[in-house]
């Protein structure tokens, strides 16, 4: 028996994905001053004007999803008579977790013979969305809602999620860098390299000089952390930056090439958390890579 396949938008997966893999995704939302929105096409998102506002000081707020939102969107597809396999952004970052496990207590009482499973990946943005990728895979494949879960618990770990950013400020504004951390100088041009850890939490482990070595320095992890990266759908999410990403490219293909690479514009919500300028890698390695 087949499921569906449910994420939400921080998974950062292009509209032509989710429709042709046939996943739907529950929104998150941010605010411009008063003003709301969401962004469900990620491909009409015109992230070259969104992150030139950031940077001219546009104050952007968002929220987490809540239990009555999740609520009506599982329930959607209960009444259909449908399985579901929730991808979640990480619990680590993000209160929505909570949320949606509350939500599927309440509805697993009223649709004892539906399954709802939740994935918590420990990840953001491709750090989420691949596994979401990897979950149409297998349901494809002919898996069980069962074994496809326990497969992305398992393979969850693996995800090794790697960035830097232009200025600590957003992640430090709003309480997403975990732990202490040196106040970076900017005019010093120190580039902090950043990665998710093992509780899907982001801290701050590295510094180098210059963007381009802070560039070369994600590469660097991919080639020395990356298995079978010929198997894999390697993610790159940037915030306005397309020619860093470009070279970013560039250096994965030179020495272990991925089977794919997805390339994408960070997502407003997930984007105001990091700024403008921020580049992203997300990769499988083996079981400890969180550690590394």
């Amino acid at each position: 028996m087949s499921f569906t396949i449910l994420t939400d938008t921080s998974a950062n997966l292009p509209t032509s994905l989710l429709k042709e893999h046939d996943i739907s995704v529950i929104p998150y939302h941010y605010f411009i001053g008063d003003k709301p929105y969401s962004c469900l096409d990620t491909e009409g998102f015109d992230g070259k004007k969104f992150y030139k506002a950031m940077r001219l000081g546009a104050d952007i707020k968002t929220s987490a999803i809540n239990f009555q939102s999740y609520i009506d969107f599982f329930e959607q597809y209960l009444k259909q008579g449908q399985d579901i396999l929730f991808i979640s952004m990480s619990s680590g970052i993000s209160s929505s977790y909570s949320c949606s496990e509350m939500a599927k207590k309440e509805l697993s009482e009223k649709y004892p013979d539906r399954e709802i499973l939740l994935v918590d990946t420990l990840g953001a943005s491709l750090g989420e969305g691949i596994f979401a990728l990897k979950a149409a895979e297998y349901r494809d494949a002919g898996f069980s809602i069962q074994k496809t879960h326990r497969k992305l618990e398992k393979e969850k770990a693996c995800m090794y999620q790697v960035f830097t950013v232009d200025d600590l400020m957003y992640l430090k504004k709003t309480g997403r860098l975990t732990g202490s951390a040196a106040i970076i100088g900017n005019m010093l041009q120190v580039k902090p390299i950043l990665k998710g850890n093992e509780n899907g939490e982001i801290v701050n482990f590295s510094k180098v000089i210059g963007r381009k070595r802070a560039i070369d320095a994600l590469a660097q992890r991919y080639n020395m952390l990356v298995k079978n990266p010929e198997e894999q759908i390697v993610g790159i999410a940037h915030a306005d930056c397309e020619e860093d990403a470009q070279y970013l490219i560039e250096q994965l293909n030179a020495k272990k090439p991925p089977r794919e690479i997805l390339s994408v514009v960070y997502e407003p919500v997930t984007g105001s958390h990091v700024g403008p300028g921020t580049l992203a890698l997300f990769f499988l390695g083996d079981n400890t890579v969180r550690f590394r």
